[in-house]
């Protein structure tokens, strides 16, 4: 049986990006960033919806937690109310200590640092559920710089712990359009981030502290398999705000 590796190889800023692979690190099939969200954004206008990633307050209806590493803190607040599934399996397991101690085991600079995985090496984890379950991708969250989102393989519902932060810090707006994509999220993408994940993939939160640590994290030394040479570990998520309910 051929066991999933949760993000497989990017060829960055030149060709297909993939967060998904076997483990022979053959790349999947994607769409770009303004194919796959003309499917949710074609009918309303975009400049018009709330982008909670640009505002670093951190709102009554909104997570926030402190991944805390061996390299620095990072703060993170969650959006619930867009991403449910994902926000309520990532916060269960940082409540259950899930998180404690695994290492960051995938790391590419200029792209993103990936966790999650008790086993290490990019083939383990489940989610809170004991089954894997579907993205739920949005046209109010986006890959920018210090985004918060969930790994899967190219397989249906396969999102189980693994989470990744991105990091890059280039310029990706270059041919971003308008019509598809917030001009508010275009400017942010001047700043950075993967824009070619928009649509495929889960984002759930937004670094507002400590993306220097997250610059760190990424710069450190790594394997031919992108593993860094010196493990980097979370020592704790702590839950420093609860969302609201209505």
């Amino acid at each position: 049986m051929i066991k999933k590796r949760i993000l497989g190889t990017a060829v960055l800023f030149s060709a297909l990006l993939v967060i998904a692979g076997c483990t022979n690190n053959s790349p999947t099939s994607s769409s770009s960033s303004s194919d796959k969200t003309s499917e949710t954004s074609e009918k309303v206008d975009v400049n018009k919806l709330d982008l909670p990633q640009l505002d670093a307050k951190v709102k009554d209806n909104e997570d926030l937690v402190e991944l805390q590493t061996d390299k620095g803190n990072i703060k993170i607040k969650l959006f619930p109310e867009i991403a449910p599934k994902a926000v309520e399996n990532f916060m269960t397991h940082a409540k259950k200590g899930y998180y404690d101690g695994l290492t960051f085991h995938r790391v590419i600079n200029d792209f993103m640092i990936q966790g999650g995985d008790p086993k290490g090496d990019g083939t383990g984890g489940e989610s809170i559920w004991g089954k894997g379950f579907g993205a739920e991708p949005s046209n109010q969250l986006y890959h920018i710089r210090g985004a918060l989102a969930m790994a899967q393989s190219q397989q249906p519902n396969s999102i189980g712990s693994q989470f990744y932060i991105v990091q890059n810090k280039d310029d990706m707006s270059d041919g971003l359009l308008k019509d598809w994509i917030p001009n508010k999220i275009i400017d942010a993408y001047k700043k950075g981030g993967y824009p070619s994940l928009d649509g495929s993939y889960t984002v759930f939160g937004q670094v507002i502290e400590g993306m220097d640590v997250v610059d760190k994290i990424a710069a450190v030394k790594t394997d031919s398999n992108d593993k860094p040479e010196s493990p980097v570990k979370i020592k704790t998520i702590k839950i420093l705000q609860e969302a609201k309910t209505k």
